[in-house]
């Protein structure tokens, strides 16, 4: 009896933590000092949620060209909206404010996703990280200059990793 119990109550492990070293080396890429000081990304509440969509994107990218890890995707952002529910809950947002945001930044993530699978170097790449990092505000040619050669050498190295190495990485290659 008591084994049926055990069984009824015990809880499994939630498959995402798997993927949450690989959350963790996202956050910690897009909080790299270089992407605010030489980059000139505002450092500030929505200049952090632009970075993270923005390495989170590249990483998803990878990881769906290989349709056997999508599972793997899926863990990966369900990992950033839980992360950003519980940061607009220590910020001191309520529940009714919460669902509306979450709801919003997921959709900001959607669209990011898209915007950012612009070639390198294109137009296209620059007109979405001006619009979406410096909220549409021409930032210096430098700082652009910085995060667009950043951003091609971070998808480089992610090209060059297998996806199932990714998935299970602590830290982001490049």
């Amino acid at each position: 009896m008591f084994s049926s119990l055990r069984k009824l109550f015990k809880s499994e492990p939630d498959p995402r933590e798997a993927r949450r070293p690989l959350w963790n080396a996202i956050v910690a890429t897009a909080r790299q000092p270089h992407w605010y000081s030489e980059g000139g990304v505002p450092d500030t509440l929505d200049g952090r949620f632009d970075m993270i969509s923005l390495i989170l994107a590249l990483v998803l990218h990878r990881i769906d060209e290989d349709p056997d890890q999508a599972r793997a995707g899926v863990e990966l952002t369900e990992l950033f909206v839980d992360d950003m529910d519980g940061q607009m809950r220590q910020i001191g947002f309520g529940d009714m404010v919460v669902g509306k945001q979450i709801g919003r930044m997921v959709g900001a993530l959607g669209g990011r996703l898209g915007a950012y699978q612009a070639a390198d170097g294109s137009d296209e790449l620059r007109a979405a990280l001006v619009r979406n990092l410096w909220r549409g505000k021409e930032p210096p040619a430098a700082g652009l200059a910085h995060v667009m050669a950043r951003v091609a050498a971070q998808r480089a190295a992610l090209a060059a990793t297998p996806v199932d190495t990714l998935v299970v990485a602590d830290r982001l290659p490049g």
